[in-house]
């Protein structure tokens, strides 16, 4: 199937509604048993490997950005582990496909493919979260001396010491995305990015048991051995490396809430319209229909920014508008998604606070998107700073 580069986002062709609704048929019948045999927190291979078997995952080294919301868009409505699988995996592989050596890529991208191999990126840590520019996980040059790439290479590589914290996939990745502190120059500037396998020396972790189910840890480096092979990109331009794979994925992320909010909506129609109180049903109530009609408003509005940020990215990813409209994208996505979910669970009573209810599991689950890959403050002050520079610059 061709890709879906040409559309304007706003009205979906008949081959993209095709594709959408196999892939909902696929996640509701052959990888949801999968994702309910599956651990909470922790890594899904089988899962992994029925995503790869489907070529979903070569998915996320072909599509441009639109497919791959409407991919992340439809997963979620159907299965969200087996989104968040998906997701993860592109998250951590992308910089290897971006910025990789041929050698890297060769290593590590085809058993990703395949849903073999499992990926993470690591980026945020304890004391570094929203603020990915004040990172100190620190590359120490294995020659000494002053702290730069030059110095580094010569003496053969770095080591990495410190800490990461709220990396999904870990510990059980195969292989990290690591953003570290090489020193070339101050906040971002002086910040490198690396492939390490799981299996260098120095490299330990353990799982963090979150409110959503997703498999999520923290990672600890004791001297961990990198060298030139190992780097992703030059050195010192890691945080272009990270940020050119949030500029692709904040958009996704908001497709991924957006199929969030459409399985609530249409769960929330079909009881209303079903649930019989006060002489009739819930839906003949004012306050009910009205109430799931702001719902159906704001999740179509929120779906049409998603594309549109999405078509601009595939359009001209180099745009100095895509981060600005990634943001908005990720930001009304998520903060609808979680409005939609609650006032979803709201009509449903008792019956939606049941564990194991769609809307039990979509209530743990929608939260954590307004905190992940920028929270929704720094989407807000991503907005905000793009558009005083568009000013100033006028």
């Amino acid at each position: 199937m061709t890709g879906f580069a040409g559309s304007a986002g706003f009205a979906l062709g008949a081959d993209q509604e095709e594709w959408c609704a196999r892939l909902r048929a696929l996640a509701a019948g052959r990888l949801r048993p999968l994702a309910e045999k599956g651990e909470p927190g922790r890594v899904n291979r089988p899962l992994l490997a029925a995503l790869g078997e489907e070529g979903l995952l070569e998915r996320l080294f072909t599509s441009g950005a639109l497919e791959l919301c409407l991919l992340r868009e439809s997963l979620a409505y159907g299965c969200t582990e087996a989104e968040t699988a998906l997701a993860l995996q592109g998250l951590g592989a992308h910089p290897v496909l971006r910025s990789g050596s041929d050698r890297q890529r060769e290593r590590w991208l085809p058993g990703v493919r395949a849903g073999r191999t499992v990926a993470a990126f690591a980026l945020s840590e304890p004391g570094a979260g929203s603020d990915a520019g004040a990172l100190t996980l620190e590359a120490r040059p294995e020659s000494g001396g002053a702290s730069g790439a030059g110095s580094g290479a010569a003496g053969g590589g770095w080591r990495l010491s410190g800490e990461k914290c709220w990396i999904s996939n870990a510990p059980e990745a195969d292989f990290y995305t690591v953003f570290a502190r090489t020193g070339e120059g101050p906040g971002a500037r002086g910040i490198s990015a690396f492939l390490v396998p799981a299996d260098r020396p120095g490299l330990s972790g353990e799982a963090l048991d979150m409110l959503s189910p997703h498999p999520i840890g923290s990672l600890a480096f004791d001297g961990v051995p990198v060298g030139p092979d190992d780097l992703l990109g030059e050195p010192g331009r890691g945080f272009g490396v990270a940020m050119d794979t949030l500029n692709l994925f904040r958009p996704s992320v908001g497709a991924f809430a957006v199929g969030m909010a459409r399985a609530a909506l249409d769960a929330t129609v079909a009881h209303t319209a079903a649930r019989t109180a006060f002489g009739g049903v819930l839906g003949d109530l004012q306050a009910v229909a009205h109430r799931v009609a702001e719902m159906a408003t704001r999740t179509e509005a929120a779906r049409l920014l998603v594309y549109a940020a999405a078509g601009a990215y595939d359009a001209d990813a180099g745009s100095a508008q895509v981060p600005r409209r990634a943001a908005m994208a990720k930001l009304l996505a998520t903060e609808t998604a979680q409005y939609v979910v609650d006032h979803a669970v709201q009509l449903h009573g008792a019956l939606a606070l049941r564990r194991g209810h769609l809307l039990e599991h979509l209530y743990r689950e929608v939260r954590a998107p307004r905190i992940y890959e920028g929270a929704s403050e720094v989407q807000r002050t991503i907005i905000a700073k793009e558009l005083y520079r568009e000013v100033r610059e006028a």
